[in-house]
């Protein structure tokens, strides 16, 4: 196992998390993960690329990365030549000088989270459902959340695997305008879909990323609206 792969399975034992979980908590965070892939990073098969490691380091509430997985005396900390109890009291007191209010960094302080809709109906990228728009519950979200995104949708079924999988969050810009190619979350006759939008000399389709799933043409007598683009 290698050292990376160590101090995640350490972490995550010591929050007594399974690794299914992980991979749950990966997949809300917009990064889908499977059981396999995520088990080949503990031992050290593969590596999780910079984004995916951030995440994972953000499930198990690793906020020192450097002293976790590199270790010794980090120069630019100003907390590293502290012991235990120093560090204690100096994380004591900025929380004292924060919760005073007088010395914060106004000019570059920036809201951290926001508020955001996430649909409980899954728009479907299978059969089809329709996105009941009064079904929602509003979630605080971070910086793993594009800032275009207006609201979150939940993916149900097969159809856009492998890039998109059963139950993962995606994340939606409202607009009703998408370009050729474009994955968006559509209305058609009555039922919402996840797909990614043909609209060219071959027609207008819905088109699946699963070739299993044959498109679905779209014609004038269809009720078709866009719901948004697809940004994660």
């Amino acid at each position: 196992m290698s050292k990376v792969g160590d101090i995640i399975a350490r972490n995550r034992k010591d929050k007594k998390i399974g690794q299914s979980k992980m991979c749950e908590e990966l997949t809300t965070l917009g990064y889908p993960t499977k059981v396999s892939a995520y088990s080949a990073w503990e031992t050290g098969s593969s590596f999780p690329n910079a984004e995916q490691f951030l995440a994972v380091c953000k499930i198990l509430g690793i906020t020192n990365i450097y002293n976790e997985f590199i270790g010794g005396f980090n120069a630019d900390d100003p907390l590293a030549e502290l012991n235990e109890e120093g560090k204690k009291k100096a994380l004591d007191y900025i929380h004292l000088l924060l919760v005073s209010g007088e010395y914060k960094n106004t000019s570059t302080t920036i809201s951290r989270f926001r508020n955001i809709k996430l649909f409980d109906m899954p728009v479907s990228a299978g059969p089809g459902t329709f996105v009941d728009s009064e079904d929602y519950e509003t979630i605080s979200v971070g910086s793993e959340v594009p800032e275009k995104a207006t609201f979150g949708v939940k993916i149900s079924g097969n159809s856009m695997e492998p890039r998109y999988l059963n139950s993962q969050i995606v994340w939606i810009q409202q607009t009703e305008d998408l370009a050729d190619g474009e994955i968006g979350v559509f209305l058609l006759n009555g039922n919402a879909y996840c797909k990614k939008l043909q609209n060219n000399s071959k027609g207008m389709a819905l088109i699946s990323l699963n070739p299993d799933y044959a498109p679905m043409k779209i014609t004038e007598g269809d009720q078709f609206y866009v719901f948004g683009r697809v940004l994660n």
